[in-house]
C-alpha cells in the first residue's frame, strides 16, 4: 500500500520547527538504545527516522561508521550541522524506512529510536529493518508503549486532528511485544526492555512553549485551527501536565519498550 502523498506531508511537517530542542526532551531513549547496542570502532550502524541524529552522533562518538536516513530533509539539513560541530564523519541521508536505498545486508547494527515507527506501512518498514542487517547483526528499535500517559496524551491530541487515512499503521503497535513478534520475529531473534521516561518541566505552559515552536507536528497542527481551536488545544496541553504536577512540578509518565534483535 502506498502512502505517499500522506509521506510528503510528513516530510514537511518535521521540517516545520527545530526538532533538537526536542530531542533533547527524550535524551534518555536515544542514551538507552545506544547503551544497549554497545556500538564498537568500525562497525557499520544505520539510524532509521534519525531526525536531527541523536542516535546517530551517539553512535558516532563511540567510534562506529554511521548512516542517519530521515524523511525530512530539513531535520537531515541540521543532523549535518550537528555533526559538523564536533567534526563527526556521518553520512545523513534523505530516505524512506519503506524503501532504504542500502543493498542487503549492509549493516552490522541498525537502530531506531521512535522515528519508524511513524511510518505508515509497518510490514514494509519490517521488510526493510530485517534486509539490510546482516546475519548475527544488532538491531535496536524503541517504541511508545500503548497504555498509560502516553495514550492519555495521544487521545488528547486526537480531539485536533483529522483520522489517518485508510490503512496506515497505528504508531503505538511498535510498542506491543506481540506485534512486534508478528512483523519482525521470523527474522530476528528478539528481546524486550520496558522503561519510563517521564516528561519534566516546570509547568504546563513551559512544556507547551517549547513543543510548539520546536516538534514540526505540534506546530503545524497548531497553525492549522481557527482562533479558537488553537486556544483550545493550548489549554488541552497544558492542562494535560498540570494534572501529572507533583511537589512543585511536572513529571507525566512516557512508557517505552526498547526492542532488541539479533538477525538469524
Amino acid at each position: 500500500m502506498a502512502f505517499e502523498e500522506l509521506k510528503q506531508r510528513q516530510a514537511a511537517m518535521w521540517s516545520a520547527g527545530p526538532f533538537e530542542n526536542v530531542a533533547n526532551e527524550i535524551a534518555a531513549l536515544h542514551e538507552h538504545l545506544v547503551r544497549v547496542l554497545d556500538p564498537q570502532p568500525g562497525e557499520q550502524w544505520l539510524d532509521v527516522g534519525t531526525g536531527t541524529g541523536a542516535v546517530a552522533l551517539r553512535a558516532a562518538r563511540a567510534g562506529a561508521d554511521v548512516t542517519g536516513s530521515d524523511l525530512s530533509p530539513g531535520l537531515i539539513e541540521t543532523a549535518k550541522q550537528l555533526a559538523a560541530q564536533e567534526n563527526l564523519s556521518i553520512t545523513f541521508e534523505v530516505g524512506d524506512a519503506e524503501q532504504l536505498s542500502h543493498g542487503d545486508a549492509a549493516f552490522d547494527v541498525v537502530s531506531s529510536s521512535v522515528g519508524a515507527s511513524f511510518a505508515p506501512d509497518h510490514r514494509a518498514v519490517a521488510r526493510e529493518l530485517a534486509r539490510v542487517t546482516k546475519p548475527g547483526g544488532r538491531l535496536g528499535l524503541i517504541g511508545w508503549e500503548p497504555g498509560g500517559g502516553i495514550s492519555e496524551f495521544f487521545g488528547m491530541m486526537g480531539r485536533f486532528q483529522p483520522p489517518p487515512p485508510e490503512g496506515v499503521g497505528a504508531m503505538l503497535d511498535w510498542g506491543r511485544e506481540d506485534y512486534v513478534r508478528e512483523l519482525l520475529g521470523s527474522d530476528f531473534d528478539l528481546t524486550f526492555e520496558h522503561a519510563t521516561d517521564p516528561q519534566v518541566g516546570q509547568s504546563g505552559e513551559q512544556i507547551w512553549q517549547i513543543y510548539v515552536t520546536s516538534f514540526g507536528p505540534v506546530k503545524t497542527l497548531y497553525g492549522s485551527l481557527d482562533d479558537e481551536r488553537k486556544e483550545e488545544l493550548h489549554r488541552s496541553y497544558v492542562d494535560f501536565y498540570e494534572e501529572h504536577r507533583r511537589d512543585g512540578s511536572i513529571a507525566a509518565p512516557r512508557e517505552y519498550m526498547l526492542t532488541l534483535g539479533r538477525r538469524k
